[in-house]
This record gives C-alpha cells, structure tokens and sequence, in this order.
C-alpha cells in the first residue's frame, strides 16, 4: 500500500508512540528561540511528513492520548490503579505534545483527542465506522493492544520497524487471533498499564487458552475442561483461574478497545485538506526548523492541489 495510496483504505495513526519515540531517540539539545524544547516535535513532524509523501492517504485519522497521566479517563474510573505505575509526563515532552496537535492542524489533517478516551479508543471508534463503510484499516502503531481491531483486509503497520501484519499474522505475533486479543491481555495481564492478570498464566498458556475457548465466558464455564487440557499444570491454571476470576473480568474490561466514543467526526472529516503553507513557515519559524520540514510541506501542498485539480476535472 506504500506510494499513491488505494482507495478505499483510512489509515489510523497511533500520534502519541510516534511522540514518544522522537522524545526518546531525538537529540534533547534541540530547542526554540527561548529555549523550549522541540525535539519530540521536530521528530514527530518529521514522520509525519514521510508518512504523507510516502502514503498520500485518501483518509487519514491522527489520534493522540489527552493526557499523560489522566485521570478523567474511563479506565481509570473502573479500576484507580490503571496507569499509577507511571511517572509523571516530563513538562517539555506534555508541551511538545499540544505542539504535534496544532502542527497536524496546519498540515490539513484530522487530528482527535479526547479527556475521558484514549487514542486506542478514538481509533476504535472510526475503524468500526470505516469498516460499516466498506472501508478498509490500517493501523499505523506498535501497540500490541491495536492489534484486536484487525480483521479480515485490514493491517497493522509496524512504520517504524517497517513491517506490516495482516489479519491472518496476528496471532503469530501477539500470541492469539485479534478477536481474542483482549481475552488475552487480560488473562496475563499488561504491566506497562498496571493491569492485573491471572498468576500463573503467561503468554503461551493464554495462547492455548485463547486457542480453545472462544471467549472468556466460555474458558469460565469450562474450567474443568481446562484442567483436562494436555498442559503443563493444567490443574494449577485451572485453580488460578478459578480463584482470580474477579481479576480476570476487571482486566478484560481494561484491556478491551471501547469502539463507541461519542465523535463527531464523520468519514469525510478524514480527507487531508491541503497544508496551510503560510502558518507552516510561522510555525518553522518560531520553532527553530530549517529547509528540510519546508520543503517537505511545499511538496505535499503541491501534490494536494494536484489531487484537488484532477478531482474537480
């Protein structure tokens, strides 16, 4: 799907892995006139436009986390702990954040955030409405937990590893099908979003388990088939699961993608409008950014007014 892109196809970025990234790997000593920081943004701009000259998109969605450490969220309010294990956000990266936001806006781009929803959560949202439409998804992240939204057409698209999964792939890599993804999560629970699991079960295990049972329900109501299972401790696991069962049931609710977020937003609302050129070169000014980013827009504005002229012929 590189190069012009196909129709019918809305790529969801996953904007806050791509923000973490450049905070982490971009030099730290790249700042503005006073001395702000700018290398999460400049990284994330960077990407960004590679990923618009690259793709040329037909429908793009950009969804970035509201908060870094919130606690407005929804999972937050089903379970207090979710996410306490994290610092706090740094003050340059939650800035730089807010900057990514209003430089996808100069680019033409539809870019969603919400207080009481994650990112994972908008995605969810406008890829269920994308395929309702007879579209198709590509998930562009590293996040394992995106994973469950794939079905059959779609992908998810490791950009940075440069590596896509297809429907098919995914249980390979994350260890069980995507309708079962969360099932699975839960089983093991996430140590990156403290979310508690069932001692005893890792990730080869739920794979079997997943494997099996088709959903959470049904492993539940057959616990004694579980013991029966050709697995080492089979017994045990079935006695942990029967003893964690509250956990496992908080956990699934944690680990699942909530694809009803209350949006606004239509399909239409995903075609990049061209890049407002003017404020880009404000922007690059009052950040510090040199020739390449300018040139980069410059190309990309070119190629929409392209697009726009042949769709109006």
């Amino acid at each position: 799907m590189s190069g012009a892109s196909v129709r019918g196809v809305v790529y969801h970025i996953d904007a806050s892995y791509f923000v973490f990234r450049a905070y982490y790997s971009m030099p730290p000593d790249m700042v503005d006139g006073d001395g702000n920081a700018t290398h999460a943004l400049y990284g994330f701009a960077r990407f960004l436009s590679d990923f618009m000259e690259e793709v040329s998109p037909e429908r793009l969605c950009i969804a970035f986390d509201h908060s870094l450490n919130s606690e407005t969220s929804q999972r937050t309010a089903i379970y207090p702990a979710y996410k306490a294990n994290r610092e706090a956000a740094p003050a340059d990266l939650a800035r730089q954040f807010g900057l990514c936001r209003e430089f996808c806006r100069h680019m033409g781009l539809a870019e969603f955030a919400s207080a009481e929803h994650e990112a994972d959560d908008i995605i969810g949202t406008m890829t269920v409405r994308a395929r309702t439409a007879g579209l198709v998804n590509v998930l562009v992240t590293r996040d394992k937990d995106l994973s469950q939204l794939v079905r059959d057409g779609d992908a998810f698209w490791d950009y940075a590893g440069k590596v896509r999964y297809h429907y098919h792939d995914i249980g390979a890599r994350f260890g069980a099908i995507p309708e079962r993804v969360a099932d699975f999560l839960a089983l093991t629970g996430d140590s990156v979003d403290n979310i508690p699991g069932v001692p005893g079960v890792g990730k080869k295990t739920a794979g079997e388990l997943c494997a099996v049972f088709a959903t959470l329900d049904e492993l539940y109501a057959n616990l004694e088939g579980v013991s029966q299972l050709k697995m080492r401790g089979a017994a045990r696991i079935a006695a942990s699961l029967l003893a964690h069962k509250e956990v496992a049931y908080l956990a699934r609710r944690l680990t699942g993608i909530f694809c009803d977020v209350p949006m606004e937003a239509t399909l239409d609302d995903l075609l990049p409008r061209p890049p407002d050129t003017e404020a880009l070169e404000r922007f690059f000014d009052l950040h510090g950014f040199g020739s390449i980013l300018r040139q980069q827009a410059r190309r990309i504005a070119g190629s929409a007014g392209r697009a726009e002229k042949l769709s109006i012929e």
